[in-house]
């Protein structure tokens, strides 16, 4: 049996596009969203989601093209853009009755809740990113030897069909080394989660590459178009990262703040993985932020 977020009830939710998406919903209370990372599933909440469900209705789906929800064809450059992928989860939110929500966004989850904070400024009341940087800051920081440790985004970014191949070939080496070189502590990730993140993310490559592909291509043209009209996330927003800054010189809080009307910017001392590493500093954190005085209509 696949393991599953205890104290829920999932849903299968359809959205505009006729693509089903898997969410598991929890708790009561305002009501926050929580978005995977790579190659992850909403799994990864499971400590975050048990905690916040306390005083919150918690909402964690499975993005399109992961876990368990619907995989679509690559249709053209916007199927997994992360515009679409954004307006994915207003519609969640909606047809569990919220208009307005907390976002919360961990690696391409977190490049989703930025891309929801840009178009959809009136829905979210509070924004948090962990450990990223918006997608234009990511592509002009990643150069020279140091550009290898994201190597996973240059391959992901090649027209269809080559990346999809070699991943695909051994798919639990290239997904399994990530949860191992990404993560400080190994025991954070049990067996029984692992298996389900290498068997989930085996039976997604497509979509995976498709939606790393996006990132390569049409989320950028997206990004460009806020920069140039001067857009900014207008509610509160988090981050939390490991300092990648440092290790690849540049001045990450400065970047964020590029974005942000209301930042505050945190480096961890967790891994990759912080939401399961450190699920009661990721707690804390998002608990201070939904103290701040947050958007609303």
């Amino acid at each position: 049996m696949n393991p599953v977020i205890t104290d829920v009830d999932y849903h299968q939710i359809t959205v505009r596009d006729g693509t089903t998406l898997n969410v598991a919903v929890g708790g009561s209370g305002s009501p926050v969203v929580l978005l995977h990372g790579f190659p992850q599933t909403h799994l990864m909440w499971r400590h975050v989601a048990a905690d916040l469900a306390a005083e919150h209705t918690v909402i964690c789906p499975d993005l399109r093209g992961y876990g368990s929800s619907d995989k679509p064809d690559e249709r053209d450059a916007g199927t997994y853009s992360k515009r679409t992928m954004a307006a994915d989860i207003v519609q969640i939110a909606e047809s569990l009755g919220h208009s307005q929500f907390a976002l919360v966004g961990h690696d391409r989850g977190a490049l989703v809740a930025f891309r929801a904070g840009l178009d959809h400024p009136e829905r979210i009341t509070h924004l948090a990113c962990l450990d990223v940087l918006p997608t234009l800051d990511m592509w002009d920081v990643m150069h020279g030897a140091s550009a290898a440790v994201g190597f996973h985004l240059y391959l992901m970014a090649q027209p269809p069909g080559l990346a999809e191949s070699m991943i695909a070939t051994s798919a639990d080496a290239f997904f399994g080394y990530f949860l191992d070189a990404w993560t400080k502590n190994p025991d954070a990730i049990p067996s029984d989660v692992r298996t389900e993140y290498l068997r989930a993310s085996a039976n997604a490559v497509p979509s995976i590459v498709a939606d790393y592909r996006a990132t390569a291509g049409i989320d950028i043209e997206h990004d460009q178009v806020d920069l140039a009209a001067g857009n900014q996330l207008q509610m509160p927003v988090t981050v939390i990262q490991q300092d990648w800054g440092a290790a690849l010189g540049y001045d990450a809080a400065a970047v964020w703040k590029a974005w942000a009307l209301d930042l505050r910017h945190h480096t961890t001392d967790s891994g990759h993985f912080m939401a399961e590493e450190a699920p009661a500093e990721i707690v804390s954190r998002i608990r201070e932020l939904l103290t701040r005085a947050g958007r609303t209509t």
